[in-house]
């Protein structure tokens, strides 16, 4: 089998589960990690059974190949030009199913933590911004760069946004210019920026830390987080008070804190 079959045969996604932590690896590395249709439906669908599986405390999305992800796949998509309706339709489907799999990061009930060894640019830098936590070796760099080729990078834009504050977020826009993982970390992008070799270890001290909580609670909470961002100050807490009062039902909060008054360990349940 030649070489291109080989790679044509591989599985754009690849899963690995231990303790407790699923690790979602991009599997395209001779194409960046380029969202493909397929790569998208496939992380889509794993990230799925990774929310139903009970097994599962944590999502790591980790990459092979030099970059993390260049982001859309613009030679797939630039074949559709040539459509009757010059790719409209496609693009549509493509924009839609990217911003599903945004999506269903946030609304996972699992955190979800990046785990960036190379490059991420455009929707690449969007899958960034989308996971909960986000480790970078030091030496990769962030980009939003479409408005160097005409296309600005809108949906992008709104995990950008989120995570960083306006004026630097339009910065990395309006530019398309680079930024090292130093700055990303500073600007909020990242959590962490480490040598490249202290990479795994840290995203490991982050998984394993929050495996080893309650699944209710930190489901619990993560939801809430995302949901009370998205409303004015006085309805953001009269939700997070109704979400504390269910919580304080919970068997594992009831657990917690007897554990807590009593100077022991709690055991978790999940419910």
């Amino acid at each position: 089998m030649s070489q291109a079959a080989t790679r044509q045969a591989e599985p754009v996604l690849l899963r690995d589960d231990r303790d407790g932590i699923a690790t979602l690896t991009l599997n395209r590395g001779p194409q960046r990690n380029a969202l493909s249709e397929a790569l998208m439906t496939a992380l889509t669908e794993e990230l799925s059974l990774a929310g139903k599986d009970p097994d599962v405390r944590v999502v790591v999305l980790a990459a092979n190949g030099p970059a993390f992800s260049a982001g859309h796949d613009l030679k797939e998509m630039t074949a559709h030009r040539g459509d009757a309706d010059r790719g409209r339709a496609y693009y549509e489907k493509t924009m839609k199913q990217c911003s599903a799999m945004m999506q269903a990061i946030v609304r996972l009930p699992k955190p979800v933590i990046a785990r960036v060894h190379g490059i991420a640019t455009a929707a690449g830098c969007q899958l960034v911004a989308s996971c909960d936590l986000a480790v970078a070796a030091d030496t990769v760099k962030f980009a939003t760069p479409g408005v160097n080729i005409g296309l600005f990078c809108s949906t992008p834009m709104v995990a950008l946004s989120r995570n960083v504050s306006r004026k630097h977020a339009m910065e990395m826009l309006l530019t398309g210019e680079m930024i090292d993982a130093a700055r990303a970390a500073e600007l909020g992008l990242v959590n962490r920026a480490v040598p490249l070799a202290e990479l795994d270890a840290t995203v490991a001290h982050f998984a394993e830390t929050i495996a080893s909580k309650s699944a209710l609670t930190v489901s619990i909470g993560k939801e809430a987080f995302y949901t009370q961002l998205e409303k004015g100050l006085s309805d953001a807490y009269d939700y997070a008070s109704d979400v504390m009062v269910t919580n304080m039902l919970a068997r594992d909060a009831e657990e917690g804190i007897g554990a807590f008054i009593e100077k022991r360990d709690p055991k978790w349940e999940d419910r």
